[in-house]
């Protein structure tokens, strides 16, 4: 149950209302931004909220067991803070989100109703739709590790130990021609050996993709020429010139770590658990099924 201040309660009770709808959205990236579905822009809390985003709002739907409640917010890709290739970058995606009841003669007099996330984010040429799901859905992922052959740290992280700012694992360069929109020819790291940076990340430092990341599929050199494939095309294309950082990948098995990282004493997986053909054998005259080691 909410608590409504006194002055929000008797402006409720009397009948005649005039609250709007206001969300603060805290973006992954530290960006905070606000709005409302009122015609005229609101301000409480330190946060501006802007009226011009063509904000409106689904009613809310809630449940008294654990299930995930959800409310969506449909808007117009008309304010110069929603666009389109922010949408497109996963820029919005987990965005944290405070929904506001708000009545905005006087935004003293308001209640939080809910704090969430943004989930699944919809979208058409002018028009999106972002469901703002609450904190139960949590309750929904998965935690803990898996009991699996390969590794399921993250390169770099406290777990893995690797340093990634150690020259030997990143390079910087740039782009010298582009093959298709998500492959391109570079400089500056012909130094790497072929495959070096195959499931790694690249961080672009500079041009239309400048501080956004990307999941490198292909490291290829041959001939003297380095040739990038990313997993999937940036959102803005790729131009010659424009500058990266690359670290190194990691394909999770047991024998990289070992051999290419020297990191064998944190590999984070079970490298020895049996593998399907185990499920399937059967017994036979050959022996082989005395206790030995198979």
């Amino acid at each position: 149950m909410k608590s409504l201040s006194p002055a929000l309660q008797a402006h409720l009770d009397d009948g005649t209302t005039t609250l709007a709808w206001c969300w603060k959205i805290t973006r992954a990236d530290g960006e905070v931004l606000g709005f409302t579905d009122h015609d005229l822009a609101l301000s409480f809390g330190g946060s501006d909220f802007e009226p011009e985003s063509g904000f409106t709002a689904s009613e809310i739907r809630g449940g008294a067991d654990l299930s995930v409640d959800s409310q969506d917010a449909e808007g117009v890709l008309t304010s110069d803070r929603i666009t389109e290739t922010d949408i497109l970058d996963g820029r919005w995606d987990n965005a944290l989100v405070e929904v506001w009841r708000v009545n905005w003669r006087a935004t003293g007099q308001r209640v939080l109703l809910r704090r969430g996330s943004i989930g699944e984010m919809r979208r058409w040429r002018v028009a999106f739709v972002a469901e703002i799901r609450s904190m139960a859905h949590v309750l929904g992922q998965t935690v803990g590790r898996m009991f699996q052959g390969t590794c399921d740290a993250a390169l770099g992280d406290t777990r893995c130990r690797v340093d990634l700012n150690d020259p030997a694992w990143t390079g910087t360069g740039a782009v010298v021609d582009t093959i298709r929109d998500r492959s391109f020819t570079a400089s500056g790291i012909g130094s790497f050996a072929n495959g070096w940076f195959a499931f790694g990340f690249l961080e672009w430092t500079s041009g239309t993709n400048s501080g956004r990341a990307a999941e490198v599929m292909l490291h290829e050199k041959a001939s003297g020429v380095v040739t990038i494939t990313l997993l999937e095309a940036p959102v803005r294309p790729i131009s010659g010139g424009d500058g990266f950082t690359i670290r190194a990948g990691c394909d999770k098995r047991s024998a990289t770590c070992a051999t290419k990282f020297a990191n064998i004493l944190n590999f984070r997986g079970f490298p020895h658990i049996p593998g399907q053909d185990t499920v399937i054998r059967y017994a036979s005259a050959d022996g082989g099924y005395e206790g030995a080691v198979l």
